[in-house]
Formats: structure tokens, sequence, C-alpha cells
């Protein structure tokens, strides 16, 4: 894996929430329920608990749920799960919010878990984050998924798109290292 040292990305990781979540929200009349997949040290479960959402955040490091829970404190409308995306139980839900973390789910387990992901939106709900393009600088690891446009707009098929930038740029990783970054930020909705 490239991100080999979580503790490094959990010290320089943001507290703003992700664009595309904020979206999504706009999206909602009221709050509801949703899955932070990957949630990190919890800057999108955080945003999410502020509206009063409730929220399965879900990372596979238990450093990251530890941090989360330190932040969060005792709020009854928080689980959380230490869990890789293949053993992640997704329960219905509203909202799925995925920054920067489903291309980390293996390429032979993503679509079978894609299947799952969009079966646990309840209709009227939304995916947000993104997924890394083929021409992602780190695209050569084989444990990390990249999809071609067209993959990539494929998967979306059973979902209403709101919204699906594509951005190719030069610009560097949360730590400050360089990268090249091929990936798209979706918002979509379960008709």
């Amino acid at each position: 894996m490239l991100t080999s040292d979580w503790t490094r990305y959990y010290d320089a990781a943001g507290d703003a929430p992700r664009e595309t979540l904020l979206q999504a929200l706009s999206g909602f009349s009221e709050p509801g329920e949703a899955i932070d997949l990957g949630c990190g040290t919890g800057r999108d479960t955080i945003e999410l608990l502020r509206r009063d959402w409730r929220v399965v955040a879900i990372d596979s490091h238990e450093e990251a749920i530890r941090r989360l829970r330190a932040t969060v404190g005792l709020n009854d409308r928080l689980e959380t799960r230490v869990a890789a995306f293949e053993d992640a139980v997704l329960p219905s839900s509203d909202l799925v919010n995925a920054s920067y973390s489903l291309p980390f789910c293996r390429p032979e387990l993503f679509d079978r878990f894609w299947e799952r992901l969009v079966a646990s939106l309840r209709v009227g709900g939304r995916f947000c984050g993104q997924l890394f393009g083929d021409r992602d600088e780190w695209a050569p690891a084989d444990d990390i998924t990249f999809l071609t446009r067209d993959a990539a707009e494929a998967l979306l098929q059973p979902l209403e798109v709101e919204r699906f930038d594509e951005v190719e740029e030069d610009s560097t990783t949360v730590v400050g290292d360089p990268k090249h970054w091929h990936l798209f930020h979706v918002v979509a909705r379960k008709p």
C-alpha cells in the first residue's frame, strides 16, 4: 500500500468536511442515517453529527477510530466499527460517504462491495466521495482500485448522478508528497 504510514496521514488530515459531502447534504431536508466509509479521524463524521445525523463510522485502522472517539467523546448518534471493506456490514442508510477511501477497496472485491453499497442506500439516498482514475500516479498499485472514465460512469448507472467532476492535476498528498492525481468527485442519488 502506498500510504503505509497512517499515523503521519492522520496527523496531517484537515478538519474541514469534504465538498462532496457538503453537496450531498444540501440535497436533504432533514437529518437521516449515514455511513462514513474509511472515516479516518472523522472530518466528515463530525460534520454529520453536527447536523444531527446518526452515523456508522467505519475504518480498517483502529487508530483512526480511536482518534475519532477521542475527538467526539460520547455521542449516542455515533457507532464506530473497525472493519475492512470486504468485512464491513452496511446497514440501510440515507447517505454513504466515502471521501478518498473507496479506491482502497481491493480491485478483486470492488464490484461486489459496490453492489452492497448501492443496495444499502434507501430510495432517495445518496452516495458521495471520490474514485481514482486510471491515469493516477498510483495506478500501477495492484491493491487499489482505479477506473477509466467509462468504467466510473458505468458504475454509477443505477444512480442519478448529481455531480461527476473529473480532475487530473499535479499536486500533493495530504502529507505534502508530490503526486499526479486523476480522480472523479461524485455525488449520486438512488432513484
